[in-house]
């Protein structure tokens, strides 16, 4: 069964970790010095907060799978949204071993395919994972962007 995951970049993790607990009624699964993490079962969601994001707020929505079955058919999907897909593979993010992809909606919200294999000691890559050069770093075409004078994502 597939999970919603939002991370939101936060200014001060443990006022943050106090409103959640309230608001979800529940502890944190996983708490590092810049990252705090609830896997709830009610809304069936990934909800991560950390302090690492470059502007406070929302920084990426994804769609966390349970198994390799359930990566193709999110990927499968992916490649139908007319937009670049990053196919990132496996990777060190967050606390976690995975294999992910990532791609742009069409007002460059990031959103990542994930399957987690582990766990990490180490946070690993802050960096979201842009297209290629053909695309500005928010998804949209080159000339898209430049025209309509919107800074990178």
């Amino acid at each position: 069964m597939k999970r919603l995951h939002v991370n939101i970049s936060v200014s001060d993790l443990d006022a943050s970790i106090g409103f959640y607990n309230s608001l979800f009624d529940a502890e944190p699964s996983l708490i590092k010095p810049d990252y705090a993490k609830w896997m709830l079962d009610d809304p069936r969601v990934n909800f991560a907060i950390t302090t690492r994001g470059a502007r406070k707020g929302l920084d990426h929505l994804g769609i966390q799978v349970e198994n390799d079955t359930e990566l193709d058919e999110v990927y499968a999907r992916l490649q139908n949204a007319n937009a670049p897909v990053i196919d990132e593979g496996a990777t060190t993010c967050c606390y976690a071993n995975s294999e992910k992809s990532w791609i742009f909606d069409p007002d460059s919200i990031a959103w990542e395919t994930f399957l987690t294999l582990g766990e990490s000691p180490v946070y690993g890559s802050d960096n979201i994972k842009q297209p290629d050069s053909n695309t500005a770093c928010c998804g949209r075409p080159r000339a898209e962007s430049a025209k309509s004078g919107a800074d990178c994502c």
